[in-house]
């Protein structure tokens, strides 16, 4: 993820990355499916349409009906999404280090609306610092990560299955397999581990729910996934990040 290393400036500096940026808006949209079915093979974000593109053409609708003049981001530019979502009030930074919206969990993708005006108000945040514990002794995230990548509020991507099948190039760690338990397409097991997590009050966006066709894949169809499939599969999806060649080694360690 060298990514990460690059355009330092511009995440710490809002107008350098957008001239004449005044107010940031963060916003957060569920991917949370509830009561609905889901493919096990794939983290609940993956299940529907590229967030990436639906987001985009959501923020654009609605910075065009609220007459705003700026830019909008959702997992695109080098900003610190969490750090603004917490600055905006949105929720406090989890022990498995996911932004936590209380009462609704880290089933969320973050947006934000650079904006070159004033805004009449700003909101707060909850809690007085980025990094103070609101989990108290709640361990739960921690003791459901299968690999021990969560620890004392940090994350070892280099242990974080979510991480190691989606962005990891090469080979998977010889022990990575044995804990993926079917799921060979990221990790959802440390946010539906916390107790804010609910889905009573949630209506998911309908580009986000998965296909027939996606649940009706099978172990035995996962194994002979062919890039024709796959591509019918995955048009439009946020999978396709893993490539072909990545998701065949992930389903092959995941059914070995």
């Amino acid at each position: 993820m060298g990514y990460l290393e690059r355009h330092t400036e511009e995440r710490f500096s809002p107008s350098l990355l957008v001239a004449g940026t005044k107010a940031i808006i963060s916003l957060a949209i569920s991917y949370n499916p509830g009561s609905l079915p889901t493919q096990e093979a794939l983290a609940w974000y993956a299940q529907g349409t590229d967030y990436h593109t639906v987001l985009r053409k959501k923020l654009l609708k609605l910075m065009q009906s609220l007459g705003l003049e700026g830019r909008a981001f959702t997992d695109t530019a080098p900003v610190l999404e969490k750090y603004w979502a917490w600055r905006c009030g949105l929720g406090f930074i989890g022990r498995h280090t996911q932004l936590v919206i209380p009462g609704f969990g880290s089933a969320y993708f973050l947006a934000e609306i650079f904006v070159n005006q004033q805004c009449d108000s700003y909101d707060s945040p909850i809690n007085p610092s980025f990094l103070s514990d609101e989990c108290g002794s709640c361990r739960l995230c921690e003791e459901a990560c299968p690999t021990g990548a969560i620890a004392n509020h940090c994350l070892d991507a280099r242990r974080c299955l979510s991480y190691l099948t989606i962005e990891h190039r090469g080979e998977l760690p010889p022990w990575a397999g044995r804990h993926l338990q079917k799921c060979f397409y990221g990790c959802d097991r440390c946010l539906r581990a916390c107790p804010h997590l609910r889905a009573e009050k949630i209506q998911i966006s309908f580009e986000f729910r998965a296909s027939d066709r996606l649940l009706a894949m099978t172990e035995s169809d996962w194994l002979s996934l062919s890039r024709e499939r796959y591509g019918q599969l995955f048009r439009g999806s946020a999978v396709r990040r893993a490539k072909y060649e990545g998701l065949r080694r992930n389903i092959a360690a995941a059914f070995n």
